[in-house]
């Protein structure tokens, strides 16, 4: 069977309408899908939303409309859309099955993003990890830890269980102990505890510390040492304490608190 060259031009013509027909749409429907995205981020941001939240609906969005385009694209060069529906349908059913733990770390990830518990840059205690925010993400969350360790933990865990914000007061008590030996004049001490902390820096300003007795132990008293100071400075502020109590008591002549020897029972 021969092929008639003279229905070549009534074959490319209609293709390359199709063709230009397909670019137009395709800048078109681009235009509109960003004035969209735009508009959206405007909307939720006025409304209060986070700005994770925010990039992340707009992801969504984006998305859904490119899908949309390009199977309006396909139904003008006459490809049958439907199956491809079902198939975008199926495939994200079977994806959302396979990544359920995903999904409800992003439904997490939403409500810290809605909640805000704690923001960038706030020191926690959240899912078992201590340390500084870095990241909060749709799925994961991430957070430094003292020794300079990236941890990034799952916003269902963060949001399943107990969570700790030391930042959320503009201050947080440090909290350390002095043990005494039974001789020693304890209001003595509590003095000159009291009076060497004052030196101590970065202490938050018009609260001193407090230094009393805590309890009683075989080996003398115990005194509660506790300055308060911003989260920033807690580590600087814990050792400097520390030292400051080994100074004043080594110092001032305190006896190192005596082991009691034990009594062996009579047999």
């Amino acid at each position: 069977m021969s092929f008639d060259p003279n229905l070549l031009p009534g074959l490319i013509v209609p293709f390359l309408f199709k063709i230009a027909g397909a670019i137009a749409l395709w800048v078109i429907g681009g235009w509109v899908i960003g004035f969209v995205v735009s508009l959206s981020r405007r909307s939720l941001s006025r409304g209060g939303m986070q700005a994770g939240l925010v990039a992340y609906l707009a992801s969504i969005i984006s998305t859904t409309l490119r899908v949309l385009l390009l199977l309006a694209i396909l139904g003008l060069f006459g490809v049958q859309t439907t199956s491809f529906a079902a198939l975008i349908a199926g495939a994200g059913l079977a994806v959302g099955a396979a990544v359920s733990g995903l999904l409800g770390n992003f439904a997490a990830g939403a409500f810290l993003q809605g909640l805000h518990p704690f923001k960038v840059g706030d020191y926690v205690l959240a899912g078992g990890v201590e340390g500084t925010v870095e990241e909060i993400g749709m799925i994961v969350t991430t957070i430094m830890t003292p020794d300079s360790v990236r941890t990034m933990v799952p916003n269902g865990k963060l949001f399943g269980d107990t969570l700790k914000n030391f930042s959320s007061h503009p201050f947080r008590r440090v909290e350390l102990v002095a043990q005494l030996d039974n001789s020693a004049d304890v209001g003595r001490a509590i003095a000159l505890l009291k009076e060497g902390l004052a030196a101590v820096p970065n202490q938050y300003p018009g609260k001193p510390a407090d230094v009393e007795v805590l309890e009683f132990s075989e080996r003398g008293p115990r005194l509660a040492v506790r300055p308060y100071t911003h989260t920033d400075h807690y580590w600087q502020v814990y050792f400097d304490t520390n030292r400051t109590i080994a100074e004043v008591l080594g110092r001032n002549g305190f006896p190192v608190p005596r082991i009691p020897v034990q009594m062996a029972s009579a047999s």
